[in-house]
């Protein structure tokens, strides 16, 4: 059993990795630019598009669950005909995005608290990357289709030469041509477009068998589109929650001044690195908990379950251990401004104890995924944001930043310990 979670864990959390690697690379770039303003823009504007693509994110998580779950049960009509159902409700969502950039870009940005000059440079961003839509949420549909189908090598290679692409160009547009942070946007669009024709080609290479099997009636059927659509309300309201909590705190970030905000930036990547790398077990957990579902085999579910937490807990215990000894040299990679380096050391600690208390919901969101239990994680999401928001507004006035990092980390809690009661100990899932 640990050989079937490695050989799906092991190119997720690759495939993961490279995500926050690419955001620390363009935090890295913008600061090299000069100024704090840069770096707060990255970080203003990868919030924006956080909100936005994770809200996108449900295509991902719920085409790799129903897919799973087909496999599992041996019906290859099912999983073909996801996949397009899938890319169909993709390619419409990214089509809106495209026709009200204007009014999402003004609205998203004239939100934040910034200075003018930081968010003159947002909107440089914003409008540049924006044009990568077509592609990014492409992707979160063909991906989770592999998933599904228990190959998690094809997004691996993917993503590890899209953000190879995506660094280059990113260099190349914003150092070497002197684009500054639109430079940074438009080396994204061209990595996003450069990973889904990989994607399709790949898919081509290995699975074109399939496409025998899609039909074009069944595909827009009303009972399957209606579940699926279900199953996806569920993980898009989740989805915006948590979201909305991430938003927030670089909108609160934002509120205390430029080094602040760089500050925090830097060092929710530190956590953004930890999640990508847990979450390589919570997609290898959707996979393997659809495939067993769907074969009706909970003995095996059981096992896999239990093994996959203990693997999580192993990789916090791991995380905590390396933030602890080396903050300071990863911290330089992205700045050498004294300041930050100052203000990060006094809110270290806070990023020490996410791995031992995000481990369990992070895992928990995708065995709940895979077993389409998705009323839990929307339900648990819900009292999570609740107790970060009532949270924060208590505490602000006395406690400032650390409220709202305080904030966060119960909020963590809150998503574990409710998964775990609204689950009823874990006991719906063998059902």
């Amino acid at each position: 059993m640990n050989r079937q979670i490695l050989r799906l864990a092991i190119p997720n959390i690759i495939s993961n990795i490279t995500i926050p690697l690419l955001g620390m690379a363009d935090t890295a770039i913008a600061g090299r630019l000069g100024g704090e303003s840069n770096i707060g823009a990255i970080a203003i504007g990868t919030a924006i598009f956080g909100f936005i693509y994770w809200n996108c994110a449900f295509i991902r998580m719920g085409t790799s669950g129903l897919t799973a779950q087909a496999l599992g049960a041996r019906n290859l009509r099912e999983t073909a005909n996801l996949l397009v159902r899938s890319m169909a409700v993709a390619l419409s969502i990214a089509v809106l995005l495209l026709i009200f950039q204007v009014p999402l870009g003004r609205l998203t940005i004239g939100v934040m608290q910034a200075g003018p000059d930081t968010k003159g440079l947002v909107a440089q961003y914003f409008f540049a990357r924006i044009w990568a839509a077509p592609a990014t949420v492409s992707l979160y549909s063909i991906h989770g289709w592999f998933i599904g189908m228990q190959n998690a090598r094809i997004p691996m290679w993917v993503a590890i030469c899209q953000n190879v692409v995506n660094i280059s160009a990113s260099l190349w547009f914003a150092v070497g041509l002197d684009m500054g942070v639109a430079g940074i946007a438009w080396g994204t669009v061209v990595s996003q477009y450069f990973g889904v024709a990989m994607s399709w080609v790949l898919w081509w290479r290995y699975y074109r068998r399939l496409s025998r099997y899609v039909e074009w009636k069944e595909v827009l059927r009303v009972k399957p589109m209606l579940r699926f659509f279900d199953i996806n309300k569920d993980i898009f309201l989740r989805t915006a929650f948590n979201v909305c909590v991430y938003t927030f705190f670089t909108w609160a970030s934002s509120g205390y001044g430029d080094v602040l905000l760089a500050t925090n930036s830097i060092l929710i990547q530190l956590f953004t690195f930890f999640s990508y790398m847990s979450d390589g077990f919570a997609y290898a957990a959707e996979a393997i908990t659809g495939r067993f579902t769907g074969a009706r085999n909970f003995t095996a579910l059981r096992r896999a379950v239990s093994l996959m937490f203990r693997w999580c807990a192993g990789i916090a215990v791991f995380f905590v251990l390396i933030y602890r000894m080396f903050w300071r040299n990863i911290i330089g990679i992205f700045t050498d401004s004294a300041d930050i380096m100052a203000t990060a050391g006094e809110y270290i600690v806070w990023i020490m104890l996410v791995p031992l208390i995000g481990f369990a919901p992070f895992l928990m969101d995708g065995v709940l995924i895979g077993a389409t239990r998705t009323r839990i994680l929307r339900n648990s999401m819900f009292c999570a944001t609740v107790v970060f928001f009532s949270l924060y507004y208590l505490l602000a006035g006395s406690l400032g930043n650390d409220a709202l990092w305080l904030s966060f980390l119960v909020f963590l809690v809150v998503r574990g310990v409710t998964q775990y009661l609204f689950s009823d100990r874990l006991r719906i899932l063998y059902r």
